[in-house]
Protein backbone atom coordinates (compact mmCIF):
# COMPACT_ATOMS: atom_id res chain seq x y z
CA UNK A 1 0.00 0.00 0.00
CA UNK A 2 1.18 3.43 -1.14
CA UNK A 3 2.74 5.53 2.22
CA UNK A 4 0.00 8.65 2.07
CA UNK A 5 2.93 10.64 2.76
CA UNK A 6 4.10 9.98 -0.99
CA UNK A 7 1.20 10.80 -2.34
CA UNK A 8 0.27 14.28 -0.63
CA UNK A 9 2.56 17.15 0.78
CA UNK A 10 1.66 17.42 4.20
CA UNK A 11 1.19 21.17 4.73
CA UNK A 12 1.23 22.64 8.61
CA UNK A 13 -0.16 26.33 9.36
CA UNK A 14 1.34 27.65 12.35
CA UNK A 15 0.47 30.19 14.61
CA UNK A 16 3.85 32.29 15.33
CA UNK A 17 4.97 34.61 18.13
CA UNK A 18 8.57 34.64 17.17
CA UNK A 19 9.76 33.04 20.62
CA UNK A 20 11.78 30.03 21.36
CA UNK A 21 8.26 27.88 21.67
CA UNK A 22 6.92 28.48 18.74
CA UNK A 23 10.36 28.18 16.92
CA UNK A 24 10.53 24.55 18.42
CA UNK A 25 6.84 23.52 17.21
CA UNK A 26 7.69 24.51 13.30
CA UNK A 27 11.08 23.26 13.70
CA UNK A 28 9.91 19.87 14.87
CA UNK A 29 7.34 19.44 12.15
CA UNK A 30 9.49 20.14 9.65
CA UNK A 31 12.07 18.12 10.19
CA UNK A 32 9.36 15.23 9.65
CA UNK A 33 9.16 16.48 6.18
CA UNK A 34 5.83 18.33 7.01
CA UNK A 35 5.44 22.09 4.48
CA UNK A 36 5.35 24.47 7.42
CA UNK A 37 4.00 27.93 6.69
CA UNK A 38 4.16 30.26 10.04
CA UNK A 39 1.50 32.94 10.63
CA UNK A 40 0.94 36.03 13.15
CA UNK A 41 -1.93 38.03 14.25
CA UNK A 42 -0.62 41.71 15.31
CA UNK A 43 -3.02 43.94 17.11
CA UNK A 44 -2.45 47.53 19.08
CA UNK A 45 -1.06 45.22 21.75
CA UNK A 46 1.37 42.60 19.96
CA UNK A 47 3.20 43.45 16.65
CA UNK A 48 5.02 41.06 14.38
CA UNK A 49 8.79 41.96 14.44
CA UNK A 50 9.88 39.52 17.23
CA UNK A 51 8.26 37.15 14.69
CA UNK A 52 9.65 38.35 11.46
CA UNK A 53 12.97 38.37 12.50
CA UNK A 54 12.80 34.46 14.10
CA UNK A 55 11.00 33.00 10.64
CA UNK A 56 14.18 34.51 8.95
CA UNK A 57 16.49 32.86 11.00
CA UNK A 58 14.27 29.48 11.05
CA UNK A 59 14.07 30.18 7.23
CA UNK A 60 10.43 29.81 7.19
CA UNK A 61 7.16 31.21 4.99
CA UNK A 62 5.76 33.89 7.66
CA UNK A 63 2.68 36.15 6.82
CA UNK A 64 0.85 38.91 8.92
CA UNK A 65 -2.43 39.58 9.58
CA UNK A 66 -4.42 41.99 11.41
CA UNK A 67 -7.19 41.23 13.65
CA UNK A 68 -7.39 44.64 16.00
CA UNK A 69 -11.24 45.07 14.76
CA UNK A 70 -12.08 41.61 15.69
CA UNK A 71 -10.12 41.33 18.78
CA UNK A 72 -11.20 44.62 20.09
CA UNK A 73 -14.38 43.59 21.87
CA UNK A 74 -11.99 41.58 23.88
CA UNK A 75 -11.16 43.94 26.06
CA UNK A 76 -14.23 44.70 27.47
CA UNK A 77 -15.85 41.64 28.19
CA UNK A 78 -13.75 38.79 27.18
CA UNK A 79 -15.91 35.28 27.54
CA UNK A 80 -13.61 33.18 29.48
CA UNK A 81 -12.15 36.45 31.62
CA UNK A 82 -8.82 38.16 32.06
CA UNK A 83 -5.53 37.14 33.05
CA UNK A 84 -3.74 38.75 35.75
CA UNK A 85 -3.32 41.92 33.77
CA UNK A 86 -6.27 42.63 31.29
CA UNK A 87 -5.54 39.57 29.07
CA UNK A 88 -7.95 37.93 27.62
CA UNK A 89 -5.24 35.14 26.45
CA UNK A 90 -7.83 32.26 26.29
CA UNK A 91 -10.96 33.99 23.82
CA UNK A 92 -7.52 35.96 21.99
CA UNK A 93 -6.14 32.08 21.09
CA UNK A 94 -9.79 30.93 20.43
CA UNK A 95 -10.02 33.41 17.93
CA UNK A 96 -6.72 33.63 16.66
CA UNK A 97 -7.01 29.88 15.92
CA UNK A 98 -10.39 30.90 13.76
CA UNK A 99 -8.75 33.39 11.84
CA UNK A 100 -6.28 30.66 11.13
CA UNK A 101 -8.64 27.76 10.57
CA UNK A 102 -10.39 30.49 7.62
CA UNK A 103 -6.97 30.44 6.07
CA UNK A 104 -6.55 26.84 6.39
CA UNK A 105 -9.78 26.39 4.39
CA UNK A 106 -9.08 28.98 1.75
CA UNK A 107 -5.54 27.63 1.08
CA UNK A 108 -5.48 24.02 1.65
CA UNK A 109 -3.86 23.42 4.73
CA UNK A 110 -3.96 20.80 6.39
CA UNK A 111 -4.07 21.61 9.97
CA UNK A 112 -2.95 24.26 12.42
CA UNK A 113 -0.42 24.14 14.71
CA UNK A 114 0.99 26.28 18.16
CA UNK A 115 3.87 26.46 20.66
CA UNK A 116 1.75 26.17 23.17
CA UNK A 117 3.36 23.98 26.31
CA UNK A 118 1.45 22.04 28.53
CA UNK A 119 1.18 23.85 32.21
CA UNK A 120 3.54 26.83 31.09
CA UNK A 121 0.93 29.94 31.89
CA UNK A 122 -1.27 28.95 34.58
CA UNK A 123 -4.35 30.98 32.59
CA UNK A 124 -4.44 29.47 28.90
CA UNK A 125 -2.10 26.56 28.92
CA UNK A 126 -3.40 24.37 31.37
CA UNK A 127 -5.03 20.98 30.03
CA UNK A 128 -8.49 22.37 30.21
CA UNK A 129 -7.69 25.55 28.18
CA UNK A 130 -6.00 24.08 25.74
CA UNK A 131 -8.95 21.80 24.65
CA UNK A 132 -11.01 24.13 25.24
CA UNK A 133 -9.15 26.49 22.96
CA UNK A 134 -9.34 23.50 20.22
CA UNK A 135 -12.77 22.94 20.72
CA UNK A 136 -14.52 26.12 20.28
CA UNK A 137 -11.93 27.55 17.46
CA UNK A 138 -14.24 25.13 15.31
CA UNK A 139 -11.03 22.99 14.87
CA UNK A 140 -10.89 20.95 17.72
CA UNK A 141 -9.19 17.82 15.92
CA UNK A 142 -6.43 19.58 13.69
CA UNK A 143 -4.98 21.60 16.35
CA UNK A 144 -1.57 20.66 17.27
CA UNK A 145 0.75 21.24 19.76
CA UNK A 146 4.10 19.41 18.46
CA UNK A 147 5.71 20.25 22.02
CA UNK A 148 3.22 18.88 24.22
CA UNK A 149 1.76 16.16 21.86
CA UNK A 150 2.34 12.96 24.00
CA UNK A 151 0.96 14.53 26.67
CA UNK A 152 -2.16 14.83 25.46
CA UNK A 153 -5.17 13.30 22.77
CA UNK A 154 -3.81 12.45 19.70
CA UNK A 155 -5.13 14.69 17.06
CA UNK A 156 -6.20 13.71 13.60
CA UNK A 157 -2.67 14.57 11.97
CA UNK A 158 -0.97 11.95 14.74
CA UNK A 159 -3.90 9.29 14.29
CA UNK A 160 -3.83 9.40 9.98
CA UNK A 161 -0.46 9.41 9.72
CA UNK A 162 0.60 12.83 8.47
CA UNK A 163 2.70 13.48 11.82
CA UNK A 164 4.41 10.71 13.31
CA UNK A 165 3.37 11.21 17.45
CA UNK A 166 6.51 9.45 18.24
CA UNK A 167 8.46 12.07 17.43
CA UNK A 168 6.80 14.70 18.65
CA UNK A 169 7.47 16.12 22.34
CA UNK A 170 6.36 15.72 26.19
CA UNK A 171 7.06 18.78 27.26
CA UNK A 172 5.03 20.02 30.29
CA UNK A 173 5.57 22.74 32.91
CA UNK A 174 7.31 26.36 33.12
CA UNK A 175 10.75 25.23 33.10
CA UNK A 176 13.12 26.17 29.96
CA UNK A 177 15.62 24.13 30.57
CA UNK A 178 14.53 21.30 27.55
CA UNK A 179 13.98 23.81 25.11
CA UNK A 180 17.47 25.48 24.82
CA UNK A 181 18.70 22.02 24.91
CA UNK A 182 16.48 21.42 21.89
CA UNK A 183 17.08 24.20 20.01
CA UNK A 184 20.73 23.56 20.09
CA UNK A 185 19.90 20.22 18.74
CA UNK A 186 17.66 22.39 15.55
CA UNK A 187 20.49 24.48 15.23
CA UNK A 188 18.18 27.21 16.57
CA UNK A 189 21.11 30.13 17.59
CA UNK A 190 19.01 32.83 17.55
CA UNK A 191 15.75 33.43 19.75
CA UNK A 192 14.42 36.26 21.80
CA UNK A 193 13.95 36.35 25.57
CA UNK A 194 11.01 35.17 27.08
CA UNK A 195 9.48 38.71 28.09
CA UNK A 196 8.62 41.21 25.85
CA UNK A 197 5.25 39.52 24.76
CA UNK A 198 1.73 41.18 24.42
CA UNK A 199 1.63 44.88 25.97
CA UNK A 200 -1.95 43.23 27.84
CA UNK A 201 -0.48 41.60 30.06
CA UNK A 202 2.03 44.58 31.37
CA UNK A 203 1.39 45.67 34.54
CA UNK A 204 1.79 49.06 34.41
CA UNK A 205 0.11 49.08 30.57
CA UNK A 206 -2.80 47.40 31.91
CA UNK A 207 -3.55 49.72 34.35
CA UNK A 208 -3.25 52.88 31.82
CA UNK A 209 -5.59 50.57 29.88
CA UNK A 210 -8.19 49.78 32.08
CA UNK A 211 -8.19 53.78 33.33
CA UNK A 212 -9.43 54.77 29.63
CA UNK A 213 -11.79 51.97 29.49
CA UNK A 214 -13.48 53.37 32.23
CA UNK A 215 -13.44 56.97 31.15
CA UNK A 216 -14.30 56.07 27.50
CA UNK A 217 -17.37 53.44 26.42
CA UNK A 218 -15.66 53.27 23.02
CA UNK A 219 -12.03 53.49 22.23
CA UNK A 220 -10.26 54.34 18.61
CA UNK A 221 -7.30 52.55 17.70
CA UNK A 222 -5.11 56.00 17.88
CA UNK A 223 -6.20 55.79 21.92
CA UNK A 224 -4.73 52.38 22.22
CA UNK A 225 -1.77 53.65 20.39
CA UNK A 226 -1.06 56.14 22.62
CA UNK A 227 -0.94 54.23 25.60
CA UNK A 228 2.35 52.73 24.92
CA UNK A 229 3.96 56.46 24.84
CA UNK A 230 4.60 59.34 27.36
CA UNK A 231 3.11 59.95 30.99
CA UNK A 232 -0.93 60.28 31.08
CA UNK A 233 -2.42 62.18 33.62
CA UNK A 234 -6.57 62.58 34.18
CA UNK A 235 -7.44 66.11 34.56
CA UNK A 236 -9.49 67.56 37.30
CA UNK A 237 -12.11 68.18 33.90
CA UNK A 238 -12.39 64.43 32.70
CA UNK A 239 -9.67 65.10 29.40
CA UNK A 240 -6.53 62.92 29.25
CA UNK A 241 -3.31 64.75 28.60
CA UNK A 242 -0.33 62.42 27.54
CA UNK A 243 2.78 64.12 27.85
CA UNK A 244 6.10 63.48 25.81
CA UNK A 245 9.34 62.23 27.95
CA UNK A 246 11.61 62.23 24.95
CA UNK A 247 12.19 64.00 21.87
CA UNK A 248 10.86 60.10 19.96
CA UNK A 249 7.91 60.22 22.12
CA UNK A 250 7.20 63.27 20.94
CA UNK A 251 7.56 62.53 17.48
CA UNK A 252 5.60 59.63 18.32
CA UNK A 253 2.60 61.50 19.87
CA UNK A 254 2.52 63.95 17.01
CA UNK A 255 2.09 61.36 14.55
CA UNK A 256 -0.88 60.00 16.11
CA UNK A 257 -2.70 63.69 16.42
CA UNK A 258 -5.90 63.76 15.02
CA UNK A 259 -8.03 66.76 14.25
CA UNK A 260 -9.99 66.58 17.44
CA UNK A 261 -6.71 67.18 19.69
CA UNK A 262 -4.69 70.26 20.76
CA UNK A 263 -0.53 70.43 21.15
CA UNK A 264 0.58 72.32 23.90
CA UNK A 265 4.53 73.47 23.95
CA UNK A 266 6.23 76.17 25.99
CA UNK A 267 7.60 78.42 23.87
CA UNK A 268 11.13 79.14 23.38
CA UNK A 269 11.82 76.60 26.21
CA UNK A 270 13.15 72.94 25.59
CA UNK A 271 10.02 70.66 26.65
CA UNK A 272 7.84 68.31 26.09
CA UNK A 273 4.44 68.26 23.90
CA UNK A 274 1.41 67.63 25.09
CA UNK A 275 -1.71 66.15 23.47
CA UNK A 276 -4.97 67.45 25.04
CA UNK A 277 -8.77 66.71 23.09
CA UNK A 278 -10.10 69.61 21.22
CA UNK A 279 -13.17 69.67 23.43
CA UNK A 280 -11.69 69.17 26.65
CA UNK A 281 -13.07 72.03 29.16
CA UNK A 282 -11.01 75.26 29.25
CA UNK A 283 -10.18 74.25 33.11
CA UNK A 284 -8.20 71.15 31.52
CA UNK A 285 -6.41 73.47 28.70
CA UNK A 286 -5.40 75.66 31.22
CA UNK A 287 -4.19 72.68 33.44
CA UNK A 288 -2.66 70.38 30.26
CA UNK A 289 -0.16 74.54 29.99
CA UNK A 290 0.79 74.08 33.46
CA UNK A 291 2.04 70.44 32.70
CA UNK A 292 3.75 71.50 29.86
CA UNK A 293 5.74 74.23 32.03
CA UNK A 294 6.41 71.98 34.96
CA UNK A 295 7.66 69.25 32.53
CA UNK A 296 9.91 71.70 30.52
CA UNK A 297 13.19 73.20 31.41
CA UNK A 298 11.75 76.66 32.56
CA UNK A 299 12.54 76.62 36.61
CA UNK A 300 9.73 76.49 38.88
CA UNK A 301 8.56 80.11 39.52
CA UNK A 302 9.38 81.56 36.61
CA UNK A 303 7.19 83.12 33.83
CA UNK A 304 6.32 81.08 30.57
CA UNK A 305 4.23 81.41 27.74
CA UNK A 306 2.42 78.09 26.55
CA UNK A 307 1.55 77.77 22.82
CA UNK A 308 -1.76 75.84 21.92
CA UNK A 309 -2.28 74.80 17.71
CA UNK A 310 -5.80 73.36 16.83
CA UNK A 311 -5.75 70.93 13.75
CA UNK A 312 -7.64 73.58 12.04
CA UNK A 313 -4.84 76.03 12.19
CA UNK A 314 -6.32 78.40 15.09
CA UNK A 315 -3.20 79.13 18.02
CA UNK A 316 -3.27 80.82 21.40
CA UNK A 317 -1.29 81.71 23.68
CA UNK A 318 -1.23 80.83 27.66
CA UNK A 319 0.99 83.15 30.39
CA UNK A 320 1.76 81.41 33.40
CA UNK A 321 4.25 80.86 36.20
CA UNK A 322 5.74 77.42 36.13
CA UNK A 323 4.70 74.95 38.80
CA UNK A 324 6.25 71.87 40.41
CA UNK A 325 5.57 68.95 39.43
CA UNK A 326 4.50 67.59 42.23
CA UNK A 327 1.45 69.60 41.51
CA UNK A 328 0.14 66.65 39.14
CA UNK A 329 1.58 63.76 41.15
CA UNK A 330 -2.26 62.68 41.78
CA UNK A 331 -3.40 62.81 38.28
CA UNK A 332 -0.53 60.41 36.87
CA UNK A 333 -2.22 57.44 35.48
Amino acid sequence: MDNPLERKKIRALGLFSGGLDSMLAAAVLRSQGIEVELLTFVTPFYGAQRAQESAAHLGLPHRVGDIHEKFLPLIYTPPHGFGRGHNPCVDCHILMLREAGVVLEAEGFDFLFTGEVLGQRPMSQHRGALNLVARESGYPDLVLRPLSAQKLPPTRPELLGWVDREHLLDLSGRSRKRQIVLASQYGISQYPAPAGGCLLTDPGFAVRLKELLAHQTQVARKDLELLKWGRHFRLPGGAKAVVGRTHWENEAILALKTADDLILKVLRIPGPLVLLPKNAVNEDVHAAAALAAAYSDAPQGDAVTVEVHSQGGETWLIHLTTPPKERFKDLMV
